[in-house]
């Protein structure tokens, strides 16, 4: 026999249990390998203080990897927010500021004192500049270019030039002070392209509007994602530096362009 006040108080139990069954927020998804690029760059600092410098470096490179799937994933679930921006420069500035600047201090930069602290720190203060502009502009509108080198790239840089040749010395023994003579210039170099705003290549979007209109980007990246696969850290010294210079070339061009445009009457 069914009650009047039962049926009401199975119907009201039933609406209560669907109010609490929210669905899972879709910016989940993305924030997952965000915090996994976080995570990458946090056992990267305790694995190189342990004296674990190459698992270290890879974990940069690793970290770049989890960063190039949370802005993917973002654009699949249409989940792109001010939080996740947010969370990603937090993230970036560990895994790509603080982890390549301490592994470069580890590795050979303490040879020189407060300078090598002070040269080293130079990677996460202009990465961190170069993220707080990142973030202005995408507020305020988007670019289908990066303004300033990508800090990821300069991560990895730094950790691809520590793998090929942490083991290479004698390469660099003809140079006053080893290694340590291309290093300071590498760092200076990279440092400055973060805070500059010369264009850098944006990873193409992986959609069929995207394809058809940057075909060309789509098999450069695919090109560079082979390299890096056949010939891993040199691979990705030799993708990085290409993908640099192809920056600097279309950089110093526009720069000429804009100076003939202004010189005439």
């Amino acid at each position: 026999m069914n009650y009047p006040i039962r049926n009401i108080r199975l119907r009201r139990r039933s609406a209560t249990e669907k109010r609490k069954r929210k669905p899972i927020p879709k910016i989940i998804i993305p924030s997952f390998f965000t915090l996994m690029n976080l995570f990458c760059g946090f056992i990267s600092i305790i694995l190189v203080s342990e004296g674990n410098l190459i698992f270290g470096a890879w974990l940069i490179v690793f970290a770049a990897m989890f960063d190039g799937m949370d802005g993917f994933m973002a654009r699949l679930t249409n989940s792109s927010s001010e939080f996740g921006i947010e969370l990603d420069s937090i993230s970036d500035v560990v895994s790509f500021g603080v982890a390549p600047a301490f592994l470069l201090y580890t590795f050979v930069m303490h040879e020189m004192a407060i300078i090598g602290i002070i040269l080293t720190s130079l990677i996460p203060v202009c990465g961190a500049i170069r993220l707080a502009r990142f973030n202005v502009q995408t507020k305020e509108i988007r670019y289908d270019i990066y303004q300033g080198l990508p800090i990821p790239v300069q991560a990895v840089m730094m950790a691809a030039f520590f793998l090929t040749f942490h083991k290479r010395l004698e390469f660099f023994e003809p140079l006053n002070q080893g290694i340590i003579s291309v290093l300071i210039p590498t760092l200076l170099i990279l440092s400055f392209l973060m805070v500059s705003t010369i264009p850098f290549d944006k990873m193409p979007k992986f959609d069929r509007e995207s394809f058809q209109t940057n075909r060309s980007r789509f098999i450069l990246f695919f090109i560079y994602f082979v390299v890096i696969l056949l010939f891993q850290d040199i691979g990705l010294i030799l993708v990085f530096t290409f993908y640099i210079a192809k920056g600097l070339v279309f950089g110093l061009r526009a720069f000429w362009q804009t100076g003939r445009f202004q010189q005439q009457p």
